[in-house]
């Protein structure tokens, strides 16, 4: 069975630029979902969310946008924005555990209210023409919330709905639950794509045997701990390439250059970087020290003297 593969976004994460950087050394991925669209209430797209998603951008990439929202007013004039700039799907982030979202009712604390997502799709349903998708937890609380929502999302013409199966108060701790994880799939007739800990091509392995169905499989946090990974995965192998050492060291060099450029001051690329490396430092067994000494790094000339000690 033919599958792909799809880039689960992380806010401050997996932008433009680090989309680019991974999309031209590893290769891998099918489709990249942009890291969600807040409004706050205004209706007015940041700057950053508008050089995220412009196309100019995205030249070589599937990208698909994704709204974070609990209301149809916001839900719609985003859906117009991505439209007038050329996409034709909005993703909508019912996924996000984090407090601050969930205690808006937005993320993964709006799947106990079922009555206003109904709401809201209706609408958008029936005022735009765009393409929707949907991202969830299990719910926030307990894993048979979302068994209350998906019944009445049969009603619409939803392109899919990828499931990371976890609730939200997990945050990302604690196991993915794969039995909760096929009730979703036994619970609905719309098209089911699996997000959780895709880890290892041992891992993938696992889970195409266990869920044959699916075949489209959304990789996160193990994409950026390990670039590696979508294209060992489409491969089917285990073993990293001889280069790797090379091929790693040519992404992060030009992703610290795209930070360099666009982040004011070594402090704030240093911080940036040491975010990523706090995930790639999982492929480089034995060199957490290097870890520690990016943490110090007061400037570039440290940096990237830790960087050397990693990538010896």
């Amino acid at each position: 069975m033919s599958f792909k593969l799809l880039s689960s976004p992380l806010q401050g994460f997996t932008d433009f630029r680090f989309r680019n950087a991974l999309n031209a050394y590893f290769g891998g991925i099918d489709t990249f979902y942009a890291p969600y669209i807040r409004l706050n209430g205004k209706l007015i797209i940041k700057p950053a969310y508008e050089r995220d998603i412009t196309l100019k951008n995205n030249t070589k990439l599937e990208v698909i946008p994704q709204i974070m929202t609990n209301d149809a007013d916001e839900f719609l004039f985003v859906a117009k924005y991505i439209q007038d700039l050329g996409y034709k799907e909005l993703n909508w982030n019912l996924g996000c555990p984090y407090p601050m979202v969930v205690n808006r009712s937005m993320g993964s604390g709006l799947i106990q209210d079922g009555p206003r997502i109904e709401q809201i799709l209706k609408r958008v349903n029936d005022e735009t023409d765009v393409v929707v998708s949907m991202k969830m937890r299990m719910g926030y609380h307990h894993n048979e919330e979302i068994l209350d929502i998906l019944p009445m999302l049969e009603q619409f013409p939803l392109k899919n709905i990828a499931i990371h199966a976890r609730i939200g108060k997990q945050l990302y701790k604690g196991g993915v639950d794969l039995d909760a994880f096929q009730r979703c799939v036994d619970s609905t007739s719309h098209k089911i794509y699996y997000n959780g800990d895709i880890t290892s091509v041992e891992i993938f392995r696992e889970m195409q045997s266990r869920f044959p169905s699916i075949d489209r499989w959304m990789i996160g946090r193990g994409l950026i701990a390990d670039p590696f990974l979508p294209m060992m995965i489409k491969e089917d192998r285990t073993m990293y390439p001889d280069d790797k050492l090379e091929v790693f060291s040519k992404f992060h060099d030009t992703l610290f250059s795209e930070f360099e450029q666009s982040l004011s001051g070594a402090n704030h690329v240093i911080l940036k970087m040491y975010s990523y490396w706090e995930y790639f430092i999982t492929i480089f067994p034995g060199k957490e020290k290097g870890l520690k000494k990016i943490k110090k790094a007061k400037n570039i000339i440290a940096y990237e003297e830790a960087v050397k000690f990693i990538l010896s």
